[in-house]
């Protein structure tokens, strides 16, 4: 995937490096898995996987069991999943995921970062179909583990792309695959350092570095908000 892959990676670095706003983040995903399949990791695989993300990222043990008991709480919010398309700054096109109790809150807020930032929000639907929803997993590339049989066993759980960078191995398939995806590499006892789902842009698009800069600040003004699980681009 080329420099799609390496700026993807860059704007994660960056968005990690910054605790206080990751933190929350991560204890919505959390309890909304907990909240769906029960507090218990070893028989919820998403709560497991949101677990094994949020310790990767260094969240306090703390957080983590205080995520997962607000799930079982009489004051519970229910907490969605929503995403909000939008052109940013130079004509960049934008999908801001979100996990709210308020959509009418988010969306204002999401409006209004865009508002001040020369973007707009967009209809539903008029953006999304210039990205492909990828289930997208991280595993540690270990000592021995031979990548080549990891592909060719994935592939028949419906791997598309295996991408190696460093000591880290990224996984992508169909969105739909999610779940085969999970099964395939529990059966494998390997244990993902993330999984989740992403918008990937089928034509990722060049732009300058004064132009970057203008869609970085939106970025990381749609970020401040801790609705704002993650932030979607077609720059390349």
């Amino acid at each position: 995937m080329g420099r799609a892959f390496e700026y993807r990676k860059a704007a994660k670095e960056k968005r990690w490096a910054n605790m206080s706003r990751v933190f929350p983040k991560l204890a919505k995903i959390i309890t909304m898995a907990a909240k769906e399949g029960g507090g218990d990791p070893a028989l919820n695989p998403k709560l497991r996987t949101a677990i094994l993300t949020a310790k990767a990222q260094n969240m306090p043990k703390d957080n983590i069991e205080a995520a997962i008991k607000r799930a079982s709480g009489k004051d519970a919010a229910n907490i969605e999943i929503v995403a909000y398309e939008g052109k940013g700054p130079r004509g960049v096109m934008m999908i801001v995921e979100c996990a709210t109790d308020n959509p009418t809150r988010t969306v204002a807020n999401v409006k209004i970062a865009f508002s001040k930032s020369g973007g707009a929000l967009a209809a539903p639907g008029s953006i999304a179909f210039l990205f492909s929803r990828k289930a997208v997993f991280e595993i540690e590339k270990a000592e021995g583990l031979d990548t080549e049989a990891l592909e060719l066993t994935l592939i028949d759980a419906g791997l598309e792309e295996l991408e190696i960078d460093d000591d880290t191995i990224y996984l992508y398939a169909p969105y739909s695959e999610f779940g085969s995806i999970a099964k395939a590499l529990e059966e494998l006892k390997i244990e993902p350092k993330s999984a989740n789902l992403q918008y990937i842009p089928n034509s990722p698009q060049e732009f300058s570095d004064e132009a970057i800069a203008e869609i970085e600040k939106l970025i990381d003004r749609l970020e401040d908000d801790d609705d704002v699980q993650a932030v979607y681009t077609n720059l390349s």
